[in-house]
This record gives structure tokens, C-alpha cells and sequence, in this order.
């Protein structure tokens, strides 16, 4: 790490990093303050600050059309929102997840005693493959979760398709998914339910939150019980639940954010093009690409790293943060190898070939709104040096 550092150090600025405040993947974007202030004054003049307040109930009805489903349930967070929709929908014993996730996508199985077996993804999409989720199918197996990883969709045809011929519930992560369409049909309304995550980092946050969508009314009506206690009316308690409910302060914050997301989108997307065009000619290094012909929130610079790259992915990513560019091995190393899924599928990797493989080799890069002028093609300057050798050479002359 120390002789990556000193020479590109050397070969751009001497000894100062190329950045004085880092710049990190995920930095929230947040829209207009003075209306967040105005509906937060406005909340606590009311002093209704949960259970389903006026904010909340405005969120998700403009979720709903947003997203063209029928019912959103918001929650307190995306991950109480998957163990809730996991949990109203029946599944037991084992489902099926990509392991190439965020790792609450198996622990909200899991944290149910819900076995998350894990099947291999496509490696150039990064999402499900159809057939890995084919031979994982056992008599305990009662439904599939798909990823709609980076913003780019699951193939919802096919799993579905395995869905209905195993009698198998389909439920989808859109964790990074808000804003983006499948065959010009936006994310949102696919399988029984898809989940989304609104916490900080993502594309479109509510401080902190999540939601499910789903054109199911007696799911959506089993979620509203089971995020509220089970209560039905006041002191009427007809369902197992918990506390999944969502503040309005956090309502509050995302009705702020839901009109700034055609700003966002253009900023996101501005960016990964610039990164498209300063990495393309960098040898061993490629940005993953979106579908034009689709909805994109642009979220996620994904660059991978290939097997003629002159370094390797934590060398670049070891001289990236020595100037301050805090890029992040996602979902490295894969959920399977994980504790504790690394010790109930010891040998787990042998059928997840693409999954290692593609764990092994993405970097994602900063972007948003906050991202500085001119760090597009700095952060490709240290990418260039170290594919180029030039790192290398400036060590043999020292």
C-alpha cells in the first residue's frame, strides 16, 4: 500500500493527496432545504410526529404513482421492510438470494429462521442467473428474492416464470432500483412485492427509511398491521407485529427529495457518462454500462477491473484512497463468506463461480451531487498511472 501511495503521489501532486476532503460513494443528496424546514415546522406545530401522520400518508400516496403500484407500505427502514414483507408473504425454510448483496438481504431471512440459499449470478449483469436459481430449487425451497443490483433489473420474466412453476413466492430487493424501469415498466410492481431502501446513501433518501410496493391488497393490507403492532383501530390488535412505522420527519424529508429527483438523475448522470469517456481507453479497466433504453437513477459507478489490468483491484483501490477518493469493494467478499453463512455453507463457493469472480473485480466510484469539479478526471488520472506502469517505473528510478 505504501509504494502505491509514494508513487502516484509522485506522479500527480507530490506528497498531498489529490483531495483535501475525501470523497465517498453513497453522500447523501438532499433538495430543498428551506421546504424541508417549512414541513418540519409545520409537523411540530401539529405534534404529530408518528403513526401514520399527514406527511406519511402524502409519501406514500406519491410513492404509489411514482412507482405505478397500487399500495406502498413505507417503513423505518429497508430492512425491517424486507423482514416484513418476507414474513406476510409465508416464507419458510429456504429461499433463494444471489450472495452478491448487501448482506441484509440474507439477514432478513436469517434474523426469521429463514434459510438464504445462495445461487450464482449472471457475470455481466451482476443480477440472478435463472438456471443457478433452477438447481438450487429443493422440496424446502418457498420463494425467490432477486436483486435489482446497481439500478439494472433482475430478469423478472424468467424468475418469475420459475416462480409460478415451483409454486415459489417472488419478492425483489429495488434497494438501489427507485427510479429506474424494466422494459419501460418502472421497478416497483414486479413478483408479489418489491422492497426499496430510502436510507441515506441511496440515490433517493428519507434520512433514513424504506418501503414496500405491491399490487397485492391483502398483502398490503397484512404489511400496514405488522409495521404498527397489529393493531387495527385503537387497543384492537389482530396480528403478530412489530414496530416497523416510518416518522414524519423522515416522510417530511423524502417528499422534499422525491421533487429533486429529476436533478439528481441529471447530475448522476452526467457523471458516469464523464466516467465512461475518461476510463476508455485506461487498459484493464471498464465502467459498467447502463440501458439507455431504460429509466436509470445512474446511482452506482461500477468499474471493473479485468485480468490485463497492469494492478490489481486493491492497489487501485489502495491509491485511490491515499487521495482521499474513498472508492468501495462492493459486495466484496459475497454474503456466503460471511459469518454466519460462511460457516453453515462451508463449500458454498463452489457453485457461485461468477459471484467470486465479479466480487473480485468491481470498484464503485464516488459520484452525486456534491462530487467537485474536474474529480472525474483526476480520479481517472490515478486509474491511467498505475494501468500505465508509470507508478512502477517511478519506484525502479527512485
Amino acid at each position: 500500500m505504501k509504494t502505491i501511495r509514494s508513487a502516484v503521489d509522485l506522479a500527480i501532486n507530490g506528497a498531498t493527496p489529490a483531495f483535501a476532503e475525501p470523497l465517498h460513494v453513497g453522500r447523501p443528496n438532499i433538495g430543498d432545504q428551506a421546504k424541508f424546514i417549512r414541513l418540519a415546522a409545520d409537523m411540530l406545530e401539529r405534534r404529530w410526529l408518528s403513526n401514520a401522520g399527514p406527511l406519511v400518508q402524502e409519501f406514500e400516496a406519491r410513492l404509489a404513482a411514482e412507482l405505478g403500484a397500487k399500495h406502498v407500505v413505507v417503513m423505518c427502514n429497508g430492512t425491517v421492510a424486507l423482514e416484513i414483507a418476507i414474513r406476510a408473504l409465508g416464507m419458510t425454510g429456504e429461499v433463494i438470494v444471489p450472495s452478491y448483496t448487501f448482506v441484509a438481504t440474507a439477514h432478513a431471512l436469517f434474523w426469521q429462521g429463514v434459510t438464504p440459499v445462495f445461487a450464482d449470478i449472471d457475470s455481466v449483469t451482476h443480477t440472478l442467473d435463472p438456471a443457478a436459481v433452477r438447481r438450487m430449487i429443493t422440496p424446502r425451497t418457498t420463494g425467490i428474492i432477486g436483486v435489482h443490483l446497481w439500478g439494472r433489473g433482475c430478469p423478472v420474466s424468467e424468475l418469475q416464470d420459475i416462480a409460478d412453476e415451483h409454486g415459489l413466492k417472488l419478492l425483489f430487493d429495488a434497494a438501489h432500483a427507485f427510479g429506474c424501469s424494466i422494459g419501460n415498466r418502472a421497478i416497483g410492481g414486479f413478483g408479489e412485492a418489491e422492497v426499496f431502501s430510502f436510507h441515506a446513501t441511496k440515490f433517493f433518501n428519507s434520512f433514513e427509511g424504506g418501503a414496500v410496493a405491491t399490487n397485492n391488497d391483502a398483502l398490503a393490507e397484512t404489511m400496514r398491521l405488522m409495521r404498527n403492532f397489529g393493531f387495527a383501530g385503537y387497543d384492537n390488535v389482530i396480528h403478530p407485529g412489530t414496530n416497523g412505522k416510518m416518522t414524519e420527519i423522515c416522510a417530511a424529508m423524502g417528499l422534499v427529495n422525491l421533487d429533486d429527483t429529476a436533478r439528481v438523475i441529471e447530475a448522476n448522470r452526467r457523471n458516469h457518462l464523464a466516467y465512461q469517456a475518461a476510463i476508455d481507453d485506461v487498459p484493464g479497466l471498464t465502467i459498467l454500462p447502463f440501458d439507455d433504453a431504460e429509466r436509470n437513477n445512474y446511482q452506482y459507478v461500477v468499474m471493473e477491473v479485468g485480468p490485463e489490468s497492469h494492478a490489481s483491484r486493491d492497489e487501485i483501490i489502495a491509491a485511490l484512497h491515499a487521495e482521499n477518493i474513498l472508492a468501495r469493494r462492493y459486495f466484496w467478499p459475497g454474503c456466503h463468506k460471511m459469518k454466519p453463512y460462511r460457516d453453515l455453507f462451508p463449500h458454498a463457493g463452489l457453485v457461485l463461480p461468477n459471484t467470486e469472480a465479479v466480487a473480485n473485480r468491481v470498484i464503485v466510484l464516488p459520484t452525486g451531487t456534491t462530487l467537485p469539479e474536474g474529480a472525474v478526471e483526476t480520479i481517472a488520472s490515478v486509474c491511467r498511472i498505475l494501468q500505465g506502469g508509470g507508478a512502477v517505473e517511478l519506484l525502479r528510478r527512485a
